[in-house]
Formats: structure tokens, sequence, C-alpha cells
């Protein structure tokens, strides 16, 4: 009896007690939820991060959260005026570095751009001659400058030369390696070509001693292979001069360009 007096006495103070609760509080403690939810959804977020499912947005400035695992496959769009993109750093960066690629693209083109290579004949600077009972033989060297206005060197190869006297060849030259030329410069280059008189008039006119001064004049023909900054170019060139083929001579006179 005294356990059920016990039991009932603490129901009824229990009934008491909401009595004066629910009439102290009134029809608003009706409606009131016993937890709020600001506190259900501060909970569930609390245990998301406790659960150890996610880590921190590496972009997010601490805000928010993404699974774990899939750092590496989520794409983050980070504005253009955040902080740590420093943009103004990075327009400084692209334009110094467009700069400097254009400077370099204007060197390249300035120093390694083809420039021409020019052949020229600057004078006879001796013949030789020789005279036999049909013909006669004449040995001719010419000097020539080759101008390099690269900033390479040039390699001169197949220099071949043809002599003319009107429309018949008296003579041929065909050298194979030809010199070298320095870059920014000119090289003096000289060679010789053999002449063949066998014409009956020609070598008579030539072996005549009652004239002075036997003048023959030849049509020189030349052609040159270079080959620099790894490309091959063909020169050619016409020229005339005018020798004495009745004697020798070590006298340098100048080469004349052709006719107009």
């Amino acid at each position: 009896m005294a356990w059920k007096y016990s039991m009932g006495a603490i129901h009824s103070r229990y009934d008491g007690g909401a009595g004066l609760q629910h009439s102290g509080s009134g029809q608003e403690s009706d409606h009131r939820p016993i937890i709020e939810e600001d506190d259900t959804k501060r909970r569930r977020s609390s245990g998301r991060c406790s659960s150890g499912e996610t880590v921190p947005c590496p972009t997010c400035q601490g805000t928010g959260r993404i699974p774990r695992g899939q750092e590496s496959k989520l794409v983050a769009v980070i504005s253009c005026n955040d902080q740590r993109l420093r943009p103004r750093h990075t327009k400084l960066y692209v334009a110094v570095s467009v700069g400097v690629c254009l400077v370099v693209s204007a060197l390249v083109l300035f120093f390694l751009f083809p420039r021409t290579v020019l052949l020229s004949p600057v004078a006879v600077k001796s013949s030789f001659v020789y005279f036999t009972t049909k013909e006669v033989l004449i040995n001719i060297t010419n000097v020539l400058n080759i101008t390099n206005q690269n900033f390479a060197a040039v390699q001169a190869y197949n220099l071949t030369v043809q002599a003319l006297n009107y429309d018949t060849v008296v003579g041929t030259v065909y050298i194979k390696n030809v010199t070298a030329i320095k870059p920014l410069s000119t090289t003096t280059y000289s060679f010789v070509i053999p002449i063949q008189l066998t014409d009956a008039g020609l070598s008579n006119y030539c072996k005549k001693a009652s004239i002075k001064v036997h003048i023959l004049y030849l049509h020189l023909q030349m052609s040159m292979k270079v080959y620099y900054l790894a490309h091959y170019e063909q020169l050619s060139l016409d020229t005339y001069e005018y020798i004495d083929c009745g004697a020798n001579s070590t006298t340098l006179h100048q080469m004349q360009p052709p006719p107009p």
C-alpha cells in the first residue's frame, strides 16, 4: 500500500505541475515545437561534419563542403576579382610574356631572314698566250667578288663559266667546291679559264706580228650554287671582257657589264 501511495502521489504531482504549466503558457505552448528547426539543422550539419564523409571546399573560403574523395574530380569556378588570383599581376605577366615573344620573334626574323648573295666581276688579273701551228691557247685569270649580306656563313659550290666569242664557245671551266664566305663579308675569288681558238682566221689574227694590240672580246656566262640558312640558291652572272690574244699580259683591267 505504501508503494501504491507513492506512485499516486507522483502522478498527482505531475498532473498538478502540468496543469500549472498549461495554465501559465496558454495556447502558445501548444503550437511550439519541442526541438527548434534551427537546432535540427545545426545538429544535422554537425553530424555530417563529424561523420568524416565530407571535406572543406578549397575554393569556397571555408563556407562549403564537398564529398570526400572527389576533390580532384570537381571543378570550382572562381570570380576574376578574387584576390587569390591577383588579376593585376596576371595581366602584367601576360603582357610581359607577349612582349618578350614579339621581341624574340622579331630578332629571329631579323637575323635569320635570308638576304641576297651577290656575285660581281672585278677584273682580268692576267692572261698567258701560247701559240701552236693550228690554234692559240690562252689561260685567263679572272677575279670575282662574292658578297654575303647574311648573318650566317655561305658556302659556294659548282661554279660554271662559259667563254663565248660571238656565238662560239671557246672555253669552259667547272669548279665543284668554290669557297666559304663569312657573315657580312666579301670574299675575292680567282679562277682560270682556258681559252682555245681553233678558227683559222681568228688564229692568224692573233699571230700577226704587224698588229700591235690583238683585241679579243669574250662573253662570260657564270653560274654558281650557294648554300646558307638550310637552303640552296642559284646565282648567275653575264659579263664581258677583252684581252690581248697576241701577247702575255699581267696588267689588271676592268671587266665590262653586258650591254643593255
